[in-house]
């Protein structure tokens, strides 16, 4: 525990007062607490009691988001918290209990605690240190009598069943499936299947817990989870999608627009999910929100029949307008193919290595292996330097001669060592030492960055590998027509069309990339030149782009 951290605990410790009813991780902390300066504790309790999370917002400045992440921890705003609670009371005014899976300072439950003054209030962490905060919190503004607090993880919950509806509102941890342990992935899988549904191994903490609420939960409960907003379209999301339809009673979603920044410390998207345990009505409510400002009241938004959201394969296309092409516009799959470049299945065995140093350079070309490299290239990567090699052996050995073939199967001995034959690329190629680089495409384009993809002209002809994509054209596109496109992607391609991940991530698979709009050949030079002519607003963005069309007609 360092200094900022033992000042935070002996705060709260002075704030609880009395002791008793710690938890054992909690009761190990206090043990380092040190008095506190009788100015100090009054300012932190005048400060809290006119409604400042003042330790909250101390632990963040103490922990950064990257130190916070291992608990999956992100402190919701007020603005959202607010909103969240009164759609609570609207629905239902007087819940019985109210829990919050993931409390951390207990901004949910404090804001739930003067709306419901007579509901049980149950708080649910790992992090001791964030569940001393809530006591204080509790403490200080006296609902400490009907506060429970379980410093556990959420999945090994119990509740009582208790006469009166338990409202579930709160933000679910975000900890990416990387950072889930074989346990972890084993309940869900066991839970999912409880339900009749099938569980990916690829789904983020925040969806194990809408599992385990649909697990404690009774017909009547109700709830609302702020959480990333991913699950709406990836496929490891499809679960929870399938639950809401059926059984955990989803009635409405509000995404958050990212660039609203939902979250201050996180570049993160956000969607507010209101469900109704055992009820499934006939429509679902779906809104996006521009600004944490226009988020109240949570009843607004399209009204959606569920037997058209139920079998959607993604569900922001219910709130994300596809505009039709303005005229004289085409997308840019009718000129081009978009393909992603390949997945080695293990990086640091087939990106070029001292292992490989004598095989032939015909099997060893330069490829993009970075997104860095795109970006820096600028408008045309017009060098190999700083590039790397990737080694694409033939599928058949045999062409190789005599002193190749030995250079070749010291390596593949090389690689085996190294398991590069039982990774699962591997072992679902045609050959497990070749990995199949496409040929060189005219233009390279970033696939996932926090910002618009950034498009290359590939001058050099390298390859590329997964983390990019190569534009290929139907038909022979002479060079002029080539630069025309590359420029005007440039010139007018933002974010829009991609999906936003949590972390602020926008990712473009190819068939997005392939419904971006573009002129038509005959006209892309006129608007080339229109766009050089036009004024520039204040974000970079040109006025008057493109003959009459703002620019948010340019991509889908």
């Amino acid at each position: 525990m360092n200094a900022g951290e033992r000042r935070l605990v002996s705060l709260a410790a002075a704030l609880i007062g009395d002791s008793a009813g710690l938890s054992i991780s909690e009761s190990k902390l206090v043990a380092h607490a040190r008095p506190v300066d009788p100015h100090v504790l009054a300012h932190t309790r005048a400060q809290i009691l006119a409604g400042q999370d003042l330790l909250g917002t101390e632990f963040c400045s103490l922990r950064s988001a990257t130190q916070r992440r291992q608990y999956g921890a992100t402190y919701t705003p007020t603005p959202i918290v607010d909103a969240m609670v009164e759609w609570a009371h609207a629905e239902i005014s007087t819940p019985a209990r109210v829990v919050d899976p993931g409390a951390g300072s207990g901004r949910f439950l404090i804001a739930a605690a003067h709306k419901f003054p007579n509901a049980e209030l149950i708080a649910i962490d790992v992090d001791p240190l964030a569940t001393l905060m809530l006591r204080a919190n509790a403490a200080t503004r006296g609902f400490t009598d009907r506060l429970t607090v379980h410093v556990t993880d959420y999945r090994k919950l119990t509740l009582p069943t208790i006469a009166g509806p338990t409202l579930f509102i709160g933000n679910p941890p975000y900890i990416r499936h990387h950072d889930i342990g074989q346990e972890g992935k084993t309940w869900f899988a066991a839970t999912a299947n409880r339900f009749g549904l099938s569980a990916s191994k690829l789904a983020g903490l925040h969806i194990h817990f809408f599992f385990k609420t649909r697990e404690l939960a009774q017909t009547g409960d109700y709830g609302a989870f702020i959480t990333a907003a991913e699950w709406l379209d990836v496929n490891y999301g499809s679960a929870l999608r399938r639950m809401l339809a059926d059984g955990l009673g989803g009635t409405a979603v509000h995404i958050i627009d990212p660039k609203a920044q939902p979250f201050a410390d996180a570049l993160t998207t956000g969607a507010i999910t209101c469900f109704r345990v055992g009820s499934r009505p006939t429509e679902i409510t779906m809104r996006s929100v521009a600004s944490l400002g226009d988020l109240a009241p949570l009843g607004r938004g399209r009204a959606v029949a569920w037997r058209d959201i139920a079998s959607a394969p993604k569900w922001s296309m219910f709130v994300c307008e596809r505009k039709q092409a303005p005229a004289g516009f085409i997308e840019l799959g009718e000129l081009l193919r978009v393909h992603r470049g390949q997945v080695t299945g293990g990086n640091d065995i087939w990106i070029d290595n001292e292992a490989a140093h004598d095989l032939p350079k015909r099997y060893k070309p330069f490829s993009v292996t970075s997104a860095r490299e795109l970006f820096a290239a600028g408008a045309e990567l017009s060098s190999t330097k700083g590039l790397h090699r990737v080694i694409d052996l033939p599928e058949d050995l045999d062409i190789l001669d005599a002193d190749e073939r030995k250079a070749v199967q010291r390596f593949l001995a090389w690689a085996r060592r190294h398991g590069a034959h039982e990774s699962y690329i591997a072992q679902h190629r045609r050959a497990w030492w070749s990995v199949g680089l496409r040929a060189p495409a005219p233009i390279l384009c970033t696939y996932m960055a926090r910002r618009a993809p950034a498009f290359v002209r590939n001058a050099v002809k390298a390859r590329h590998i997964n983390i990019a994509h190569g534009l290929y054209p139907r038909e022979p596109l002479n060079e002029g027509v080539l630069a025309a496109i590359l420029a005007y992607l440039r010139r007018h391609i933002s974010t829009t069309g991609g999906r936003t991940y949590a972390g602020g991530l926008v990712k473009f698979e190819p068939k997005e990339l392939e419904r971006i709009l573009l002129p038509r050949i005959e006209d892309i030079h006129g608007y080339l030149a229109e766009s050089e002519a036009a004024p520039q607003a204040l974000d970079g963005s040109r006025v008057g782009i493109g003959r009459g069309h703002s620019q948010e007609h340019l991509s889908l």
